[in-house]
């Protein structure tokens, strides 16, 4: 196995796990971590046009979120309590 294909195979289990995880909020990952699933899509968007495939943001965000992003919204995205948006604000200014 290659390295690119470690690299692939782990990148599918995060995809997965993130699939999964529809409890966790994207703005717990961007606070915890400092990316998102909006992030992770956008990362898998711009490869794909490093690599000359055309491919818009809606595409790669149903990649990463196992169908459509409305519908994930629609079915799992809850409201930011206001300890959460002043978290992501303080670490924006960082």
């Amino acid at each position: 196995m290659t390295n690119t294909e470690l690299e692939a195979a782990a990148f599918r289990r995060l995809v997965k796990h993130l699939q999964e995880r529809t409890d966790v909020q994207n703005i717990d990952l961007m606070n915890l971590s400092g990316f998102c699933r909006n992030c992770l899509s956008r990362w898998y968007r711009e490869a794909a046009e490093d690599m000359g495939i055309s491919m818009d943001q809606d595409t790669a965000k149903e990649r990463v979120y196992g169908m459509p992003y409305a519908e994930w919204k629609d079915k799992y995205q809850t409201e930011a309590t206001p300890e959460q948006k002043a978290t992501l604000k303080k670490n924006a200014t960082h």
